[in-house]
């Protein structure tokens, strides 16, 4: 079995408990307008370039036997997607690192043989791996041979999900993980519409339906000004978390610019918006909102 791995993170302390590794899935249901990993929403492998990098020498443009590289008048590199055939060869021959396929197909054995190199610090530190993504129920089979795989070897598992997927596919792997990172984002049905592509109404329905089987659910609220941060959608997310059980805590992570510059690599601009970081004294004054209303609370993580 093989699936589409686009990376993966060694020494991630921000994903789960203690020091992991990360391995993130390519695909994805939701098109978020603020994708910090916009690489991660195709399921497909996709080509990269990355300008401040390059030299500018032409090699690449030589190498294509497709034409879909060409240099303009400054010498800078430009794609034509739709004749890129992915098949790597300006990758190959390109010394700064400035062009890159975005994805490669890798079998449960070969995340496992990455993941083993740094069986030490997880445990020393009682981390494990953590399957994020992209969406990593969107290649639910790999993902699920991943989770079993990884416990046969006494790995702590933790899988990050936006929830959108079918209900027995999620209960499923969540059951089988030892720790549930969701990502809950917009509570208004329309504004999620709006800025994931998608209604939230599964999303939602499948965190009730895991919260009753006893797993710990830690919920990750990327915040976006102008985008979640009313009052409105603040009371109506503490609100629905307060009637929950399982959920250990929630984690408040802020917008940063870090996919803008993805997406102009991936010549993606007319389907992301720039939103600007949000404030120290706006996130303080979230996190403490939250915590008087009797969640416990992190930013970032």
């Amino acid at each position: 079995m093989k699936g589409m791995i686009f990376d993966i993170k060694h020494y991630a302390i921000h994903d789960g408990p203690g020091i992991r590794i990360t391995v993130f899935f390519k695909g994805c249901p939701l098109h978020c307008r603020w994708c910090h990993n916009p690489e991660g929403i195709s399921l497909h492998r996709e080509l990269m370039l990355m300008p401040n990098r390059c030299a500018r020498c032409g090699d690449c443009v030589r190498s294509c036997k497709f034409g879909a590289l060409a240099q303009k008048e400054d010498g800078e590199v430009v794609a034509d997607r739709s004749l890129c055939t992915l098949c790597g060869d300006c990758e190959r021959i390109c010394q700064r690192e400035a062009i890159a396929l975005v994805g490669r197909e890798m079998t449960v054995e070969d995340i496992l043989a990455e993941v083993e190199k740094d069986r030490i610090f997880f445990d020393q530190s009682g981390g494990g791996v953590t399957l994020t993504g992209g969406e990593p129920l969107f290649q639910a089979e790999l993902a699920e041979a991943l989770i079993d795989r990884l416990h046969q070897v006494g790995i702590h598992v933790a899988l990050d999900t936006s929830g959108y997927a079918p209900p027995e596919t999620f209960l499923r792997l969540a059951g089988k993980s030892d720790l549930v990172l969701y990502d809950l984002k917009l509570m208004d049905d329309s504004q999620h519409k709006k800025f994931t592509g998608v209604s939230n109404q599964l999303i939602l329905s499948n965190l009730k339906a895991l919260d009753k089987t006893g797993k710990p659910i830690w919920i990750r609220f990327p915040l976006i000004p102008g985008v979640n941060d009313s009052h409105e959608n603040l009371k109506a997310l503490a609100d629905f978390l307060l009637e929950l059980k399982s959920v250990k805590k929630l984690n408040v992570l802020p917008y940063h610019k870090g996919g803008v510059e993805k997406v102009r690599r991936l010549n993606q601009d007319d389907q992301f918006e720039i939103f600007e970081p949000p404030s120290q004294a706006m996130i303080d004054s979230i996190i403490n909102y939250f915590r008087d209303r009797g969640l416990v609370v992190k930013q970032g993580g």
